[in-house]
C-alpha cells in the first residue's frame, strides 16, 4: 500500500488562550487536490505554517513522503519537496518576472549570492517554460510591480514551481483576483500543477472555486478537522452550509 504524500498525526499547538490545532490529524495523497474550508480562525492557515516549518506544534508530527519533518526549518522541508505560495504574492516587486524565477532557481541549486549574473543561471530556458506553463511568457521581462493580481499569483506559482515541490501549499490562490479572473487563474494554475506532476493543498473561501478545482474538501472548525469528502458530499452539507457557506438550508 503506498504510503500518503503527507500525514499529519495529532497535531496540537495553542497561542495564549486560543487553540489553533487541536488533535489535527490528515492524510493527503499524491495527486489529490484538496480545498481546506472553514469559518476565519479555524485553523486552516496554522496547519499550513506547521506542515511547512513556519510554526512548531506542541504536540503531534507531520511524515512527509514517510519522513518526520516537525522539527526541521521551512528552508530544510522546501528542499525535501514541499512549496508554500502564501495569500500575498512573495515577489520581488522590483525585479522582472523571468528574474523572480531565476531568484528562485539559484537559491535551489545553492548558489551563495543569487542577485548576481541572473541572467547567466543556466536554467534560464527551463524558466521561460514555467513561465509560459502558468501564460506569463509574454510579460517575462516586465517588472513585477506592473502586473495585474492575477499574473503576480501566477508567477508566484511559476517560482514555487521552480522550486521543483511534489507538494504544493496554497493560501487562497484567488484572494486579490478580480471575480472575472479568477476561474481564468485556476485553469492555467491547475494545469500547471497537473503537468509538473505537483499534489496541491489549498485554503479558500470562494465555493465555486473548491466545487470546480477540488478533488477532496476538509472542513475546518475550532482547530480541528470536522468532516472530509469529495466537494458535493462537504458543499450540500447542512451543517456547512449553516456554518461556513452561510446561505440557509
Amino acid at each position: 500500500m503506498t504510503a500518503p504524500l503527507l500525514e499529519a498525526h495529532d497535531l496540537q499547538i495553542r497561542f495564549g488562550g486560543v487553540i489553533a490545532a487541536d488533535g489535527v490529524s490528515l492524510k493527503i495523497e499524491r495527486g489529490r487536490n484538496l480545498a481546506i474550508i472553514g469559518p476565519n480562525g479555524a485553523g486552516k492557515t496554522t496547519f499550513l505554517n506547521i506542515c511547512t516549518g513556519w510554526i512548531k506544534p506542541s504536540r503531534g508530527k507531520v511524515m512527509f513522503e514517510g519522513k518526520d519533518i516537525t522539527p526541521l526549518q521551512p528552508r530544510r522541508i522546501v528542499k525535501l519537496g514541499v512549496a508554500r505560495a502564501f495569500q500575498i504574492p512573495q515577489l520581488f516587486t522590483e525585479h522582472t518576472a523571468l528574474e523572480n524565477l531565476l531568484i528562485s532557481v539559484a537559491a535551489r541549486d545553492g548558489l551563495k549570492n543569487p542577485l548576481q549574473n541572473l541572467h547567466d543561471v543556466p536554467e534560464r530556458e527551463e524558466m521561460m517554460h514555467l513561465l509560459d506553463m502558468v501564460g506569463c511568457a509574454d510579460v517575462a521581462d516586465r517588472h513585477v510591480v506592473e502586473l495585474s493580481e492575477g499574473q503576480r499569483k501566477l508567477i508566484d506559482i511559476a517560482v514555487a514551481l521552480a522550486l521543483k515541490p511534489r507538494l504544493l501549499l496554497m493560501d487562497e490562490p484567488t484572494s486579490g483576483v478580480a471575480s472575472s479572473e479568477k476561474f481564468a487563474v485556476m485553469d492555467i494554475l491547475v494545469k500547471a500543477l497537473a503537468e509538473a506532476e505537483v499534489t496541491a493543498v489549498f485554503v479558500e473561501h470562494d465555493m465555486g472555486i473548491v466545487s470546480r478545482y477540488a478533488d477532496e474538501v476538509a472542513v475546518w472548525a475550532a482547530g480541528n478537522v470536522q468532516m472530509r469528502g469529495s466537494p458535493a458530499e462537504i458543499l450540500e452539507h447542512p451543517d456547512v452550509i449553516r456554518d461556513v457557506i452561510g446561505e440557509a438550508v
